[in-house]
């Protein structure tokens, strides 16, 4: 098993609950871990053999395209595609964070994470924390 991430794609998106988040964005970060077995890949240096990155990131982007008012959804809904897209990925762990949230005071971001995979994990292999 091997684990590959994904580090702080930036996306300007429209999610949040009120007016001006809707209309002006804000900026977020999305990173993505993903255990999955890379022993084919490794020996014969073929992209076929892998994982594509650039799937997996335009998996993302597609999720991010879509407004919503909780980055909790968000999350869920970027999970929810990667592991119905890539089921040879074992586990994926997504985190999501919000830069510079209204909170009315200074804070960097608000972030969320989230984990799972359409195999279940066997409860002596818990999955990696990636971050």
């Amino acid at each position: 098993m091997a684990t590959i991430t994904l580090n702080s794609m930036e996306f300007h998106a429209y999610h949040g609950c009120l007016k001006h988040e809707r209309k002006y964005g804000n900026t977020f970060i999305v990173t993505v871990g993903m255990t999955l077995d890379t022993a084919k890949a490794g020996a014969s240096d073929r992209l076929a053999d892998t994982l594509d990155y650039q799937a997996v990131y335009d998996t993302v982007k597609a999720e991010m395209e879509q407004p919503s008012r909780l980055i909790e959804h968000v999350a869920q809904r970027i999970l929810d595609a990667l592991n119905q897209r890539f089921p040879q990925v074992e586990h994926f762990t997504v985190r999501l964070s919000k830069l510079n949230p209204p909170l009315g005071g200074k804070v960097a971001d608000a972030t969320i994470e989230v984990s799972g995979g359409a195999k279940p994990q066997p409860a002596d292999e818990q999955p990696i924390n990636f971050f």
